[in-house]
């Protein structure tokens, strides 16, 4: 699939600082070109959502993951991956996380960040009050307050890779080990 809307061209400084964060200009920023304040507006919300650090890195990882393999958007999955090898997360956890529920390499926690990540995703969200609650206690009121707006964040840009037509750009390559497929009995349209 190619994007939806031809690639913008961008300032040469802001292709600068995403070849530098990145190795590549991404194509949905490109994409998003389009619009620049919607580009820079999303772009530095973004920075912000990055800053932020009551919940463990990895659980927000495993869950912008769950949520991408859940709406199909292998360019998230493919910079997901890539930015988890790059933070020196545990490359074998995070190459399974579009199978989650039948490896067997996942804390319960992770499990249950992951199924909460998805139970929001769903549409309608179907998050229940034991979910909700279980996740709470173990991990206090301010993590689960982020963790929930990271969720929400990573939902609005998964979403908008699909709509616009972004697929993966080829990041996690540099990666060793790759990216398991969702399973197909579970109704989400990615293919890894």
């Amino acid at each position: 699939m190619t994007p939806r809307l031809p690639k913008a061209e961008l300032p040469a400084e802001l292709k600068e600082t995403m070849i530098k964060q990145l190795g590549v200009v991404p194509e949905n920023v490109e994409v998003l070109w389009h619009s620049p304040q919607v580009t820079q507006d999303n772009l530095a919300f973004g920075a912000k959502v990055g800053g932020w650090d009551a919940v463990d890195p990895t659980l927000k990882s495993f869950a912008h993951m769950a949520v991408a393999a859940q709406v199909g958007c292998s360019w998230c999955l493919d910079v997901g991956y890539f930015q988890a090898r790059n933070e020196n997360l545990n490359l074998v956890k995070a190459s399974q996380v579009p199978r989650w529920r039948e490896a067997d390499v996942f804390t319960a926690l992770e499990r249950d960040v992951m199924g909460y990540a998805e139970a929001m995703t769903n549409t309608p969200p179907t998050v229940t009050d034991e979910q909700y609650a279980a996740l709470l206690e173990r991990l206090g009121t301010k993590a689960m307050v982020e963790l929930t707006a990271f969720i929400a964040y990573v939902n609005l840009a998964t979403r908008a890779n699909v709509a616009n037509g972004v697929t993966s750009q080829g990041f996690s390559d540099a990666c060793e080990i790759p990216l398991a497929k969702r399973p197909a009995a579970s109704g989400a349209g990615f293919t890894a």
